[in-house]
């Protein structure tokens, strides 16, 4: 099995199991997290995810070369299929996942694995985490969304050095940069990631998902767009549970004088 999945009380840790192979992402591997995911999606026992990988020397090392080198040597339309359209098809999910989901990089994140790490909603690295952008050695420009999300996030010209040199940066530069929430030493990163979860997951399922959408539809989207975003999100919470144990909580505590 390529990925498997441990419940500590309302989280999911979904790990990569590829470790001699530095987490690598096969075919398989994606397909499986695709499948991992959608199955979290739809337990409503899980209310967050943790991601990581293997081992402590790499999260993922991106792609798996054999399987990248046989889709392409397949010629462009096999390449697009099983290259692009998986790997951005599995970004975008991670990017859209309807519930918290946190990336432990745990090692090394290169090529699909840093694609995977911009996709996140959360991210919190190890102190020996690195991240990089290899594809141009290759030949190619990232295809699993990395062209378009890392400029977003760093801004073009620091995107566009990752991206132009391939050369790796570290854990705190990561931070810097904010591609990356926090770093950690390596022997926490798992209980700093369920921490972080549990603190969303203390708040209304309905008011996370909602942040979430608003946040992930509203942020490439021109200001009066994304505020429409925001109201419809606003909107559809109005008279759920969330919103009256919220209410009814903070009137209570203001009448108490707490």
């Amino acid at each position: 099995m390529t990925v498997d999945v441990e419940h500590h009380w309302d989280v999911a840790t979904v790990t990569i199991r590829r470790e001699a192979k530095l987490n690598a992402l096969d075919h398989a591997t994606i397909g499986r997290l695709v499948a991992v995911l959608d199955e979290a999606e739809d337990d409503e026992t899980v209310r967050a995810v943790v991601l990581t990988g293997a081992g402590d020397r790499a999260f993922s090392a991106g792609a798996d070369v054999p399987s990248l080198a046989g889709s392409i040597a397949g010629g462009r339309e096999q390449a697009l299929r099983e290259i692009v359209r998986r790997g951005q098809g599995l970004t975008r999910r991670i990017e859209e996942y309807p519930k918290p989901l946190i990336v432990a990089v745990n090692g090394l994140a290169f090529g699909g694995g840093c694609e995977i790490t911009e996709a996140a909603p959360l991210a919190i690295a190890a102190e020996h985490a690195t991240f990089a952008k290899p594809e141009i050695s290759l030949g190619f420009p990232p295809p699993f969304g990395g062209s378009q999300r890392l400029p977003r996030h760093v801004g073009r010209k620091r995107g566009l050095e990752m991206i132009l040199t391939g050369d790796p940066v570290d854990a705190h530069r990561a931070a810097e940069l904010g591609l990356v929430n926090t770093v950690v030493p390596a022997a926490e990163l798992l209980d700093a990631a369920h921490a972080l979860a549990h603190r969303i997951t203390r708040h209304a399922p309905t008011a996370v998902t909602a942040c979430l959408r608003a946040v992930t539809r509203g942020i490439n989207l021109p200001i009066d767009e994304g505020l429409a975003v925001e109201a419809a999100w606003f909107a559809g919470t109005v008279g759920t549970d969330g919103v009256r144990e919220g209410l009814a909580r903070f009137l209570e505590r203001r009448g108490s004088g707490r």
